[in-house]
């Protein structure tokens, strides 16, 4: 998908296009028309080719009425409703342009017995107040009736900025069976509801592509990404210390599962050599089922900075399985001190969210990977900025601003964790890895996939990656390995499949 965009970016470039005069904003609705009548024609229209255009007053519901030209003249029969007369020029010339009735809103059942195609051109991506409950009635109404349901840019209730459902009296449950979406991805098709309600999406190309790279280069708010493996997975020719050396604190006996899960998956994702330091108690636990990965005792703080004296670690991970007592904050207190690239993780979070000195000692270089549950602990007014309701005429609080402004406070990255992992940086970079639809792993909802998660961040930071650029490769490998798995994943499994990731990629 490449960037997500914001729906004052899209305006943004709309406008510039506009302005150019080179295009108007009739041709491009015209465009956006005719992509949406052409996804609804391959989709259905061997054999349905009958649909109900629902139109609202704004833009969207112009396109709508460019749609049901478009059908109409391929054979469809079409029915179109509007909740209110056109409110701009270009929906009014539109809707010129439609030489067929134009009923009430209200949908009756017995027009949805032959499950006709039904399209959401009510309200797009500028929607900024809640709906009225007719207006998610009628589409809840077409998909209760079997009538598969197509979105115009975006699902009409869905804020595009935050994906967030705009109607507290309460919505369609199910996805829309297509989403037609223009130029780029909004970040509501991949961020909180809008991730699962906007179902297939198809982003069509509306002829803008030019003044879109303008806006990257104007001083315009930075454009979010979609994260990628990145640039350090192959590994170069080299000795194991040209490929770095991480190490992973664990906890005591009983407790070191999680270090040896992130360890391993230091391991497999390249990282030359891994070390788990554990108490002297639990090395005997760990030395039983571990190889390749090195072990040393470390009972305290003043162990660990012994420890750290060879620069060689030059990558560290503590919070898998580490425990929260005084010996655990002691160590993070040291290896916050050692100001080298560092994921905390776990418990190592729970003791920042506890400690304000510690939080303090966060530096550039440290990575923190929050489950939603750990990032309202950390960062308690953020979360419960995310959570509240949104005013009236604004766009709503989304998870990439609430990782933008974590990281801002923290001073370094951010990973926010769920199947819409957010990734940002104190200056405002910004990735988000969304695994649905076709990138879906429900499977990774089991104990210690996490574990793994820190485990292929620390491996890429000791190979060499900025912390940005390791947790983006992290968090893909992370769902590639469980999709090259499938069904009855544990997390045993995952570092185990890296090798045959690598492979399919060509390395």
């Amino acid at each position: 998908m490449g960037e997500f965009l914001t729906s004052a970016q899209m305006r943004a470039i709309e406008g510039a296009a506009i302005a150019s005069g080179q295009v108007d904003g009739a041709q491009l609705m015209e465009r956006a028309g005719a992509a949406v009548a052409a996804a609804i024609a391959e989709r259905w229209g061997q054999g349905r080719r009958q649909a109900i255009v629902l139109c609202g007053p704004g833009n969207n519901g112009g396109d709508g009425y460019v749609i049901a030209r478009l059908l109409a003249a391929a054979g469809w029969a079409v029915v179109v409703k509007a909740l209110a007369a056109p409110a701009t020029a270009d929906a009014r010339q539109a809707r010129a342009g439609w030489a067929g009735p134009v009923g009430n809103f209200a949908l009756d059942p017995a027009e949805l017995v032959d499950q006709p195609v039904v399209v959401d051109a009510i309200f797009g991506t500028g929607l900024v107040r809640p709906l009225a409950p007719g207006v998610w009635g009628a589409l809840d109404l077409a998909q209760e009736a079997g009538c598969p349901l197509v979105a115009v840019d975006i699902l009409s209730g869905l804020c595009a900025d935050s994906g967030r459902v705009r109607s507290p009296s309460g919505f369609v449950e199910r996805p829309a069976d297509l989403t037609v979406a223009f130029h780029r991805a909004k970040l509501g098709h991949v961020l909180a509801e809008g991730g699962v309600l906007t179902g297939p999406l198809v982003v069509a190309d509306i002829g803008i592509e030019d003044w879109h790279r303008d806006y990257l280069r104007s001083d315009g708010e930075a454009v979010v990404d979609e994260a990628h493996p990145g640039a350090v997975l192959p590994k170069a020719i080299g000795h194991k210390y040209a490929h770095g050396h991480a190490l992973i604190l664990s906890g005591g006996p009983g407790r070191g599962g999680a270090g040896r899960l992130a360890a391993r998956a230091a391991l497999r994702v390249g990282a030359g050599l891994v070390t788990l330091a554990c108490p002297e108690a639990a090395l005997a636990e760990n030395a039983a089922r571990l190889d390749a990965i090195m072990l040393r005792t470390v009972e305290d703080a003043a162990g660990l900075r012994a420890l750290l004296a060879d620069r060689r670690l030059n990558a560290l991970c503590l919070g898998p399985g580490l425990g929260t007592g005084a010996r655990e904050v002691g160590l993070v207190a040291e290896v916050l001190a050692a100001l080298r690239p560092t994921v905390l993780d776990a418990d190592a979070l729970t003791i920042l969210s506890r400690d304000v000195r510690l939080f303090g000692m966060l530096h550039a270089g440290c990575v923190l990977t929050p489950h939603d549950g750990e990032f309202a602990r950390l960062f308690p007014k953020i979360a419960a900025a995310l959570a509240d309701e949104p005013e009236e005429g604004r766009p709503a609080m989304s998870r990439v601003d609430a990782a933008r402004a974590a990281a801002a406070q923290a001073g370094c990255t951010v990973l926010l964790k769920g199947a819409d992992t957010v990734i940002a940086t104190p200056t405002g970079l910004c990735a988000v890895h969304a695994a649905l639809r076709g990138r879906a792993a429900p499977w990774l909802a089991t104990a210690g996939a996490g574990d793994v998660l820190a485990g292929l961040l620390v491996g890429l930071l000791a190979r060499g990656a900025d912390g940005f650029g390791a947790a983006q490769g992290a968090a893909w490998l992370h769902v590639e390995a469980a999709r090259a798995f499938g069904p009855g994943l544990i997390a045993e499994d995952l570092p185990e499949m890296i090798p045959q990731v690598f492979r399919t990629m060509g390395y």
